[in-house]
């Protein structure tokens, strides 16, 4: 175990040129970022999982309510229990040989089978409600930690010449702020990777993992070798986004249209001029070409640059997945669907109907009144 640690924890892996982990030992005169100090993350996470768990509770659901948000979910399946046993035992997503098999011992066209398994999926999801307190948490969260960095930022030399993130650099002292404003991101982004699997199951479901895995990467890496300085940077630069996303959502739940309208419109601008345009220009910029200049590149410098481009790739998928409602908005007036809905509607069906049975049936919309479908407002479902 020796071994692997001292393999893992390599000084030439993890810091520049003639620079050891004894020279970032903490003193009495200055304090530095140590790994161990991640640690309180952990449990961090587990606080700030249960302190959701009771703002959704006590404080969201009141004002879900209050805005006549209601508790039902998409419409339920009729009980049948053939199709229970099989959507519990077997699959339930039958392919197109049992839905014909199915067909034949019920007596019910395939159609109808395909509109109950849908109907019971979705019946497991979680109804508008439990939607509109999810978003409602993580804008306060968003909200509350978006302000401390643009606060905490404003005070530092770095967001003004971004050099000064490399100057003296790694010997650049840790201070209180900075320690509680990436213990707390840390924090957010672990409860969000573990509470991932128990919210929403969006489409994007991967890519969100991924997304998460990435950001708790390149927090724990810039941490660790003293890269707090641009790291503060990249987190501010993201919140501000989140913040607008998370607030059309809560609009469109509420059914507060023209809000969603404007909100969403705000998010789409900040959100592709912020990570399209400032977080390559201005983040990128420092953390290749100037600390290239100034300290030099070495091996975790490497592994920190290749987080970053590959949260630039997921910006560019997501960019293109705004803007492509963005269209959808304006040449039709409406959203018929986002992108990664995580509701079911009967056109989804239609992709494994056989081309002869597609005149035959009539299907429903078993998504009203879900953010699945957007009537008349571009807002997304995730970001």
């Amino acid at each position: 175990m020796a071994g692997i640690l001292a393999w893992f924890w390599n000084e030439r892996f993890w810091l520049p040129h003639n620079v050891t982990w004894a020279d970032l030992k903490n003193t009495d005169e200055s304090t530095f970022p140590q790994a161990e100090d991640l640690y309180l993350a952990c449990p961090l996470a587990f606080c700030m999982f249960m302190i959701r768990l009771v703002f959704e509770r006590f404080i969201a659901r009141p004002c879900a309510l209050g805005l006549k948000i209601q508790a039902n979910g998409p419409q339920k399946a009729q009980p049948n229990a053939i199709l229970e046993k099989v959507f519990t035992a077997i699959t339930k997503h039958p392919d197109e040989k049992r839905l014909e098999g199915l067909s034949k011992q019920l007596d019910w066209d395939v159609r109808t089978i395909q509109r109950w398994f849908r109907q019971r999926r979705n019946q497991e999801k979680p109804s508008t409600l439990a939607r509109f307190c999810e978003s409602m948490w993580r804008f306060t969260f968003y909200l509350y930690i978006f302000t401390y960095g643009v606060r905490f930022l404003k005070k530092s030399p770095w967001l003004w010449n971004t050099r000064e993130c490399w100057y003296n650099y790694p010997y650049q002292p840790l201070t209180v702020d900075l320690h509680y404003y990436y213990i707390l991101e840390l924090s957010f982004y672990l409860s969000l990777l573990f509470s991932q699997f128990t919210d929403i199951r969006r489409k994007d479901f991967l890519l969100m993992f991924l997304h998460h895995v990435a950001t708790i990467s390149l927090i724990t890496f810039s941490y660790v070798n003293n890269m707090a300085r641009v790291g503060t940077l990249v987190m501010c630069l993201h919140d501000a986004a989140d913040v607008l996303l998370e607030a059309a959502k809560m609009a469109n739940y509420a059914k507060c249209q023209r809000l969603c309208n404007v909100l969403f419109v705000m998010f789409a601008l900040v959100f592709i001029s912020s990570r399209l345009g400032v977080y390559p220009v201005w983040i990128l910029n420092t953390t290749v070409f100037e600390s290239w200049e100034i300290v030099g590149p070495y091996p975790s410098w490497w592994v920190f640059n290749v987080l970053l481009v590959l949260l630039q790739a997921l910006h560019t998928f997501w960019s293109y997945l705004i803007v492509r409602i963005a269209c959808r908005a304006i040449s039709r007036g409406k959203v018929s669907k986002d992108d990664r809905s995580d509701i079911e509607s009967s056109s989804d069906e239609d992709e494994v109907l056989r081309p002869s049975q597609k005149h035959h049936t009539n299907g429903t919309n078993g998504a009203h009144g879900t953010n699945g479908y957007l009537s008349s407002s571009p807002c997304p479902d995730e970001h």
